[in-house]
């Protein structure tokens, strides 16, 4: 053996067991079972999209050969550097140039080169054979053709499905050989849909009045009632506040403080009732163009609103505005169409068929607000909210806008839309530049998607999204609910349905959910309903080695997923299984604890928030959602567990696991004063206080080993507690929320300790 320096030795293993695994996969891939039809958009465009387009696909720099496959029509022609050559022969692959160069053995010849490190696997090259054998079909990207509903599937065990959503699930699990899980014992799957359908946890008066229940439709009774409850508009809340970039300061340096609360109590309102979702957004995008408009239609419009807006002095007025409209645009894109439209704001976009031209006619739509760069800098009341805006008086808020919760009688203004009398020009603005003006464009929609024959406003806008004929309004909708509710999206990629994006793993499931979302009126509860009463949602999360081997990612659905329960839920389980929870819906938002000087480190020192001034009361045990969200300094807690800054319009946070959060859930003041309160509480009320904190913050009842264990912990603690008086005292000090008088000392601290582990347990903090 040659004595190879230590780094060359490894790197040379590292090399060849790569090389090796990579010809293994290649001999697996070669066994696979072609499909009986191969479809362009499933099968081929993912193979040349990795492996072809970077020379032959749609951005004309890197072209080589003159030869673009992304496009039909191109591919087709005779080749410019191969005469009387053509890339694809539609049924004759061995006289298609692409089929010959992937197939050859000459190196000079092979495609992709060699150079490239990229190669097709047998099963990639004989899916290319036999596409080009049934005919080279190109066709539209799958996303931009309208949903068709077909016939749920039949399936191998009739008996399994609740309804129609599971037929094509156990489709793609009898395909993958797989079997669905059982379902889920009673307790846990409560807890799981409590957590889907409100955001908190079950009572214990609700787990034993379910675990009671041997009536048939006890679990379709208890999805009603969650969906009936306050809580549900709350939890549903959450996500759209990412979607919307729902903030409390207006980012910037600066970072002032903005009134904008009163449109998260519509959105709240809107969800509780049960407001359609083209309804709802409609609203939203054009409300004050509705005919004879209501306030409440006016309030909705702060959706547009939420964007970032500078308060800083010297900045360029119309750089910023056209900034403004850019946001809106962006959002618009990726909240309801579920595109990469920004792509296109400097050139046209690279992958997806949006041309620069056409991010500019959408900009076109927002483009007239009666808004300017900078209103004004840092002050008083009076920049709480940017004009357009609207002022909400009290009589108001007993009356027409009777959700709104108005804890004072100071003025409140919320921004809003409203359109100059004569719209504003639109331009082609050149590389972006916001003065560099190119062509004049008119508002309009990508073609791609639908063409436009609506009024060229907001409102007609709204009724192109809602159209029947929009191919991404209902799948983009359905398939972030199915996020919402399974973790991952049927389009994983829940942001981009375009060229770039995922695959969705089960398209004819998404194409069903999508027109029978619409049929049905666009039923959010309805829908939601659908999700949580099916088989796939009741199943249980245990993995078998065999499925974890299988199918690692659990993309076919043989098992409930498992996840870490998002930021604000984390805080929601916290205040809510220790009877802190303040349940009054909507308001002002509120600062709770967090470190001492991160705000005044972060800003420029101006303003009514350049200092972190915590509340008290009640005001401290409020859900999540109702945290203040300052963009330049968002909840330190909160963004430790993956929450959004509201920067921009987010439709999918990242999930991270990191040592970070155990030292959250260790040390926050929060956490400790909740487990401090329920020890108490427990010790009170409670003979067994051990096992009922576990029942209350887990959502089970322990069994024997859990039980033995902490009630061991709890013995050997409250021994250590009381030869050590001080240190009972010192950790019982953890929040302003009073200790019961003649409380036992050691008995609670060492409870408390008992609390706290329950509550960083991994099973405590996910959903499964």
């Amino acid at each position: 053996m040659l004595h190879l320096p230590r780094l060359a030795f490894a790197a040379a293993c590292i090399l060849t067991i790569t090389a090796c695994h990579q010809r293994n996969r290649h001999e697996e891939a070669g066994k696979l079972k072609l499909p009986e039809e191969v479809d362009y958009n499933f099968h081929i465009r993912p193979i040349l999209s990795d492996k072809c387009f970077t020379c032959h696909g749609p951005d004309a720099n890197k072209r080589e050969a003159g030869l673009r496959l992304d496009i039909g029509d191109s591919a087709f022609k005779a080749l410019r550097e191969t005469p009387g050559a053509f890339a694809f022969v539609p049924g004759k692959p061995h006289q298609s140039e692409v089929y010959r160069r992937i197939t050859t053995s000459d190196t000079s010849q092979r495609m992709p080169p060699v150079g490239s490190n990229l190669r097709l696997t047998e099963h990639e090259i004989a899916l290319i054979g036999k596409w080009i054998q049934q005919g080279a079909k190109y066709k539209p990207h799958w996303a931009f053709v309208p949903p068709k509903s077909t016939a749920p599937p039949k399936v191998s065990n009739e008996k399994w499905p609740h309804n129609d959503i599971d037929r094509f699930i156990l489709q793609g699990m009898d395909n993958a050989g797989l079997q669905p899980n059982p379902e889920a014992d009673r307790e846990r799957l409560l807890k799981r849909l409590c957590l889907d359908l409100t955001g908190l946890p079950p009572t214990v008066e609700m787990m034993d009045r379910f675990l009671a229940d041997s009536n048939p439709d006890a679990y379709e009774k208890m999805v009603d009632t969650l969906l009936a409850m306050p809580q549900y508009g709350e939890k549903m809340a959450v996500h759209w506040m990412d979607v919307a970039r729902y903030a409390d300061s207006h980012g910037y340096q600066d970072d002032n403080y903005r009134s904008q609360w009163p449109w998260r109590d519509w959105v709240i309102h809107a969800f509780n009732v049960n407001m359609p979702y083209d309804r709802f957004v409609t609203w939203q995008l054009a409300g004050d163009l509705m005919p004879n408009a209501t306030r409440e239609q006016l309030l909705a419009t702060g959706f547009n609103r939420n964007h970032k807006i500078t308060e800083e002095g010297g900045v360029i007025d119309e750089e910023y505005r056209v900034e403004y409209v850019s946001d809106r645009t962006n959002t618009f894109g990726k909240a309801f169409l579920g595109v990469t439209i920004e792509c296109a704001h400097c050139h046209d976009h690279k992958y997806d068929p949006f041309s620069q031209k056409e991010y500019y006619q959408l900009y076109a739509f927002f483009n007239s607000v009666k808004e300017v760069g900078l209103q004004s800098t840092v002050g008083g009341p009076e920049t709480y909210a940017k004009k357009p805006y609207t002022e909400i008086s009290n009589e108001e808020v007993k009356d027409v806008l009777s959700f709104i919760n108005k804890p004072d009688t100071n003025r409140l203004i919320v921004s809003v839309m409203g359109d100059l009398d004569t719209a504003r020009k639109s331009y082609i603005l050149t590389r972006g530049v916001y003065d560099a003006h190119g062509a004049e464009v008119v508002p309009g929609t990508p073609r791609s998607i639908l063409s436009f024959n609506y009024a060229p406003n907001r409102l007609g806008l709204a009724q192109w999204l809602f159209s029947e004929r929009n191919p991404l309004t209902a799948r983009v909708f359905v398939n972030r609910m199915w996020q919402e509710v399974f973790g991952k999206g049927i389009v994983k990629t829940s942001g981009d349905f375009g060229m770039q994006g995922e695959l969705p793993s089960h398209p004819a499931l998404l194409d069903w959910l999508a027109v029978d979302f619409m049929q049905h009126g666009w039923d959010i509860k309805r829908l939601m309903k659908q999700l949580v009463t099916s088989a796939t949602y009741r199943q249980s999360a245990v993995v078998s080695k065999e499925k974890m081997q299988a199918d690692p990612d659990n993309v076919w659905l043989s098992r409930a997923p498992r996840f870490r329960l998002p930021a604000e839920f984390v805080r929601d389980l916290v205040l809510s299984s220790s009877g802190l929870l303040v349940k009054k819906i909507g308001g002002p938002s509120v600062k709770p604890y967090q470190p001492k000087g991160l705000w005044e480190l972060a800003t420029s020192g101006r303003g009514i928030l350049a200092r972190y001034q915590q509340d008290h009361g009640e005001s401290l045990y409020r859900r999540g959602l109702y945290t203040f969200i300052k963009r330049t300094v968002p909840p330190p807690s909160q963004m430790i567990f993956d929450g959004s800054n509201r920067d921009q319009c987010e439709v999918k946070r990242l999930t991270t696991n990191t040592p970070l959060q155990a030292l959250v859930m260790l040390n926050d003041p929060q956490v400790l004063e909740a487990s401090r309160v329920l020890a108490a509480k427990l010790l009170q009320d409670n003979a067994e206080p051990v096992g009922q904190a576990f029942r209350m913050i887990v959502c089970r009842r322990p069994n024997a080993k859990e039980l033995a264990l902490l009630q061991e912990y709890y013995k050997t603690q409250q021994a250590h507690f009381r030869e050590q008086p001080a240190e009972a005292g010192k950790i019982l000090a953890a929040g302003e929320y009073p200790l019961p008088e003649n409380a036992d000392k050691p008995a609670i601290a060492a409870l408390m300790q008992v609390v706290t582990t329950i509550y960083n347990l991994e099973e405590t903090l996910s959903k499964s």
